[in-house]
């Protein structure tokens, strides 16, 4: 697909990850950013405060020019005086918080675009929900952004004259709960070809087990692994005690590991060695998901390999309504253990629910929807940016205020890091 020629030409993008699409949806889709800006003909510079893992996108090299940036460090200002970006992404809001005032004190002309991945606010909202067994977002979801992450969310949005959002219910929350203008978001979701079908997987007959993924890093893993040992699989064990669920997921530690019970079939086996293959092979993915935000993109990937899944209304959230899924489930045991033992046993629903995934794909992810209007977005936004910037009214005067104490705070850091290394040399 052509995609027109951009009025820009350096994009620098910061983070405080590398992308490993390997471990996590969120670097999927942020290999699927860079893709399209390297298509479009940008110049790409990624910038991490991290370390280097093995896991890194092997294919991130061909794209980009990587740089590891410091934080509340002069360092950076050089960089960016170097660079001269025309575009500085922000790859979610604690980034644009640390980054986004030396940005604008240096290249005061570069669009700043947050990608959010998901709504911080949201999930860390939603685990607190659990936590304290109180669950009031629906009746009064104003509360969402009252809460500290929230609201340092919400400021990084007007901070940024474009804002990228993964999940349509998000696109929806900002706008008609939070009031957010929709001239500054940009709906962007994980996306996939069309290249997959029934005849060139493997059958209902030849797969077998239960599966579940999940980055080890991320909360809402942790805790579905350990309501799916507790309350979810001896349930459906009882009923199908043939049956094992193997757990995988990115930065399993020996501890997580030795959540396993290999009597009962529950086995958690670590990072997946190739998940599309591993995917092929099990007959149901299970993922009772109880709190969260964003897409899932284990049930996308999912759907990708025709593996159907067992998931709650949250797991669906910005994939589909639950009346067109016939793997919903509420997320209490009971009918969640009932839903994925009909899934595993009737090849008749397994079939109907493997091509819902395929047609969920094709309408709604794939890439020819999205991938030239945001390049298009971009180029626009470029020549329009000063008038955009001053019917962001919000967005200015958290400039002309907010962001003075992260500026000063990150200055007296670096003065004191400075003074410590002078005391001592001598």
């Amino acid at each position: 697909m052509k995609i027109a020629e951009p009025n820009i030409s350096t994009v620098l993008i910061l983070s405080n990850v590398w992308p490993e699409p390997s471990s996590s949806a969120a670097g999927s889709h942020m290999m699927q950013l860079v893709c399209l800006l390297h298509g479009a003909g940008y110049s790409i510079t990624f910038g991490s405060t991290a370390a280097k893992s093995p896991h890194v996108s092997p294919s991130l090299k061909n794209y980009a020019k990587t740089v590891t940036v410091k934080m509340n460090d002069a360092s950076f200002d050089a960089l960016i005086k170097n660079l001269k970006p025309d575009v500085v992404i922000f790859d979610r809001f604690m980034v644009e918080e640390q980054f986004s005032w030396r940005v604008n004190e240096h290249a005061p002309d570069a669009i700043r675009i947050l990608n959010t991945e998901d709504l911080h606010g949201l999930r860390r909202f939603r685990e607190k929900q659990i936590r304290d067994n109180v669950f009031h977002l629906q009746t009064n979801p104003q509360s969402l952004f009252h809460s500290d992450d929230g609201r340092r969310e919400l400021a990084s949005i007007y901070r940024s004259d474009l804002t990228l959002i993964i999940s349509q219910t998000e696109l929806n929350l900002l706008v008609d709960v939070a009031g957010v203008r929709a001239a500054l978001l940009h709906y962007y979701p994980l996306t996939y070809d069309n290249k997959t079908s029934s005849s060139n997987l493997p059958s209902f007959d030849e797969r077998r087990h239960f599966m579940s993924i999940g980055n080890f890093h991320h909360p809402p893993n942790r805790d579905t692994v350990l309501y799916l040992r507790d309350e979810i699989w001896p349930v459906i064990r009882e009923s199908l005690p043939e049956a094992e669920l193997h757990i995988y997921g990115a930065y399993a530690t020996q501890t997580h590991k030795s959540w396993s019970q290999p009597k009962n079939g529950f086995l958690v086996k670590g990072r997946a060695p190739e998940v599309s293959e591993v995917m092929k092979s099990y007959r149901v993915l299970l993922a009772p998901i109880r709190f969260g935000a964003g897409l899932k993109g284990k049930l996308l990937d999912a759907m990708y390999y025709g593996l159907p899944s067992v998931t709650t209304e949250v797991g669906l959230e910005g994939i589909t309504e639950p009346r067109h899924w016939e793997g919903w489930s509420k997320p209490e045991a009971a009918d969640f253990a009932r839903k994925s033992i009909t899934l595993y046993n009737e090849p008749m629903t397994w079939r109907k629910t493997q091509s819902q995934g395929f047609d969920i794909l094709h309408k709604r992810f794939n890439p020819q929807m999205y991938d030239k209007p945001l390049a298009d977005r971009i180029s626009l936004l470029r020549e329009k940016l000063y008038d955009h910037r001053l019917s962001n009214i919000t967005g200015s005067m958290l400039w002309h205020q907010s962001l003075m104490s992260t500026r000063y705070m990150s200055r007296w850091i670096e003065e004191k890091e400075k003074a410590a290394g002078s005391n001592k040399k001598t």
